[in-house]
Order: structure tokens, then C-alpha cells, then sequence
């Protein structure tokens, strides 16, 4: 199975059209088309439907565009981290932070690890819970920044503490929830979980932690703004690391609920797959995260 067949068929799925995709290889679209048919010949099997808007992948296509994708991913890294361990610090780095991480360690991390290594492209995502790490799993990014995940297997990541955090409970500023003093006083509020579906967020975990029922999520998000949007204009109950929510911002619009079993506590780190770890840009960006988290406090900005 040839790579230029495999980068034949991401380009064509990619930009929907045969004539595109050979448009972006610098290629004849008889070629391109040869190319994937090739793969279709090796595999004994149709891999895009053609049609005159363009071509979509069959079942059997995206079982292999995803392999592919997966394959080119790798090889670039390979390429970069070859690159740097011969001394030239150029390629991309992908990092994936929860907000507060986004608030307080990177930017300080940016700008220190930028300034030292110019020809490393950075991306930065947001992720407001990261507790499944799918992304980080599948090698999409390099490094994730936000709370170690309860029950994480020893040794399937390589994990470097950065600093505490204190998940707080919030409500509107001027809710009824506002001043409850227990959780059991909010069991039948209008919570707000964070993460990909109602059975994910900090507020289960804070519930099942102190031995009470979870409450039923009324609303899911994996946004800060979305977060704070209900909470301060829906009458709503959420959890957010306590830096954000007495931040100016938002303590406009929302106060802390004194519940008195006080915080879900966590541990903020960066977390990197055990090959990525070998990588030089991600080994220079995790050692600038730590020493960003230093310059913060570190294990003494929540105490």
C-alpha cells in the first residue's frame, strides 16, 4: 500500500472532488484517480462513491481514511521529532487546556517556551472536561493541561503535576440557590454538567464523593461561555475552578455557594502519551508549563 495512494485518498475525501484533490497534490486527476483505484484493487473493495456533486466515502473508505489519517499524523511527528533531536526545533506542537489552565499557565508558557523556540508552531484548544482524554489518546494533540482523571491505569500516560485546584459550586448572583449551606439543599436544582453527556462532569463526582445521588443534569456544555451564560442568566447550579469564579468577570454575575462540604478538589497537570513524551518540543513545553505554574505559586496559589 503506497503513501502517495493513501495521501491520494485523504486529499479526495478531504476536498469532496476528484479534481480538487489532484488540484491540491500538484498532480493529473487521471493520476489521482489511478492512485485510488489502485488502493480499491489491493483491498477488493470500493472505497468512495462517485457522483456528479463529487465523491463520499464508502463504508470500507472511512474505515481507511481513518487508519490514514492516523498514519500521516504519525509520520509528520516522526519527521519533526527526528528534526529536533538532530538540534533544529522546528515542526507543531497541539495542546489541549481546561480554561483555567488557559487563564493562568499558558499564556506565560507561550511566551517563554515561543521566545526559546521560534520554529515550533503552536495550536491551542479548550477543553472544558477532559476526563476521557479521547483526543489525547488518539494522538490528535500532543499534550493535555486540566485535572488528572479519577482512575486513570498507572502508566498509560506520562503525567507532570503542575497544581491543586478547588472546583467550587456556583449560582447566579441572585438566585435562590445562592445561599444554600449543603449540597442536599441543591438536589433539585437545575445543574449544569460540563463535559460530553450527563453522565460526565465535576458535579458528579463532587455528589458521589460525599455519598449522595447525583443530581439530574438539566443542561450539558463544553464551553466556558456557555458555562457561565446559564449559570448567572438561567438560574442554574454549576461547578468552575475557584480562580474563575471570583475572577471580575464573572463575579459579576454569580456568587460561590458556601455548601459546607466545601470544594471537589483535583490535581491541575500537563499529560502527554508515553511516546510523545520523548519528543523534545513536548518535553521543553511541559518543563515551561512547570515552571509557569511555579511562577503563579504553584502548590500555594490554592491553599
Amino acid at each position: 500500500m503506497k503513501l502517495q495512494s493513501l495521501r491520494a485518498l485523504l486529499a479526495a475525501v478531504e476536498t469532496g472532488s476528484l479534481r480538487n484533490a489532484a488540484r491540491k497534490l500538484g498532480v493529473s486527476q487521471p493520476a489521482l484517480t489511478k492512485a485510488i483505484r489502485e488502493l480499491e484493487l489491493e483491498l477488493g473493495a470500493p472505497l468512495l462513491l462517485r457522483s456528479n456533486t463529487g465523491v463520499a466515502t464508502t463504508a470500507q473508505g472511512r474505515v481507511l481514511v481513518e487508519r490514514a489519517k492516523t498514519v500521516e499524523r504519525e509520520l509528520a511527528a516522526a519527521v519533526d521529532q527526528i528534526r529536533q533531536l538532530s538540534g533544529e526545533m522546528v515542526g507543531s506542537l497541539h495542546v489541549a487546556a481546561v480554561p483555567l489552565a488557559l487563564m493562568l499557565l499558558v499564556p506565560e508558557a507561550l511566551r517563554t517556551f515561543s521566545a526559546s523556540y521560534p520554529g515550533i508552531r503552536l495550536r491551542i484548544d479548550e477543553e472544558l472536561y477532559m476526563a476521557q482524554l479521547t483526543r489525547l489518546r488518539a494522538g490528535e494533540v500532543d499534550v493535555c493541561v486540566g485535572p488528572v482523571p479519577v482512575g486513570l491505569p498507572a502508566g498509560e500516560l506520562v503525567i507532570e503535576p503542575l497544581m491543586p485546584i478547588q472546583m467550587v459550586v456556583v449560582a447566579g448572583k441572585y438566585s435562590q440557590h445562592a445561599k444554600a449551606t449543603s449540597l442536599a439543599e441543591l438536589a433539585d436544582a437545575r445543574w449544569v454538567f460540563t463535559g460530553t453527556s450527563a453522565d460526565a462532569g465535576y458535579a458528579k463526582h463532587l455528589f458521589a464523593e460525599n455519598g449522595l445521588p447525583v443530581p439530574k443534569a438539566s443542561a450539558v456544555v463544553n464551553s466556558t461561555l456557555g458555562l457561565v451564560a446559564l449559570i448567572s442568566g438561567g438560574d442554574f447550579v454549576g461547578l468552575m475552578p475557584r480562580q474563575i469564579a471570583v475572577h471580575p468577570t464573572a463575579a459579576a454575575y454569580m456568587r460561590l455557594v458556601p455548601v459546607q462540604e466545601g470544594p471537589l478538589l483535583a490535581e491541575m497537570a500537563a499529560m502527554t502519551r508515553p511516546e510523545s513524551a520523548l519528543v523534545p518540543a513536548v518535553r521543553h513545553f511541559i518543563a515551561h508549563l512547570s515552571r509557569a505554574a511555579h511562577h503563579f505559586g504553584g502548590l500555594e496559589v490554592m491553599g
